[in-house]
């Protein structure tokens, strides 16, 4: 099975292509271009380093949040249409399973980041259990000082990982005792990750609804701002 993977969940584009469990290739960019413009190209690039096309793709992951608003709908409206386009299933896995997965067989408490603005994160909790990862707190958004009180609840060992390091790492350093740091490349978002997980899914016949949507843990900023201006002239109104 040739699975085609792909996340645009933050400033990051990353497209991976797995035969089976075998890594074909991946194409991550971390800059800030936008991801409409330059994630097919990747796309087409990386199929034709491969020799090969978009028919030969038995099948598609991509990430469904949580993340940037735009780029998860540009990520989701992309696969969604190569599969429709191709009669090919697919399945959508969080942004941050992904982040989990590249550091899963650290023996203690994983915790991936996702800069959320506004000094918070999204974020969850997993642990390594026989081989897999065991989800142990659902998708969240939460200040940092939310975060670290739960850390230091569980009294183990944590391994903090993703893009909110960028922000906060010095400020964990200080406030979560126990606590360690991958090598900083791993703290993309890896759509080989993604791939690795969501190709035992497929296989398994687990396929996404044509109809799903992305998931998002806070509303979009416009939406939060008008519903502020709203409020505000209710209480003018009083």
């Amino acid at each position: 099975m040739i699975v085609l993977a792909v996340d645009s969940s933050s400033k990051v584009a990353t497209v991976a292509l797995m035969k089976d469990d075998k890594l074909l290739g991946e194409i991550t960019l971390n800059d800030k271009k936008e991801h409409s413009v330059i994630l097919m190209t990747i796309i087409e690039d990386l199929l034709k380093f491969n020799n090969l096309t978009i028919d030969d793709i038995d099948g598609y992951v991509v990430s469904k949040g949580p993340g940037s608003f735009t780029g998860l709908r540009i990520g989701m409206a992309t696969v969604k249409g190569l599969s429709f386009g191709s009669g090919k299933p697919y399945v959508s896995l969080s942004s941050l399973d992904a982040l989990a997965f590249s550091v899963a067989n650290f023996d203690g408490l994983i915790c991936p980041i996702m800069d959320a603005l506004r000094n918070s994160v999204y974020t969850s909790l997993y642990k390594s259990c026989n081989g897999s990862l065991e989800k142990l707190m659902d998708y969240s958004a939460l200040d940092m000082d939310e975060l670290v009180e739960i850390i230091k609840s569980k009294g183990e060992k944590v391994i903090f990982i993703g893009d909110g390091l960028d922000k906060y790492k010095d400020y964990l350093i200080e406030n979560c005792p126990n606590c360690y740091f991958p090598p900083n490349h791993l703290n993309l978002v890896r759509a080989s990750s993604l791939g690795e997980i969501g190709s035992k899914l497929l296989r398994d016949g687990q396929f996404d609804d044509p109809n799903s949507t992305p998931f998002y843990l806070k509303k979009p900023q416009a939406e939060r701002e008008y519903e502020q201006r709203m409020q505000l002239r209710n209480e003018c109104n009083c």
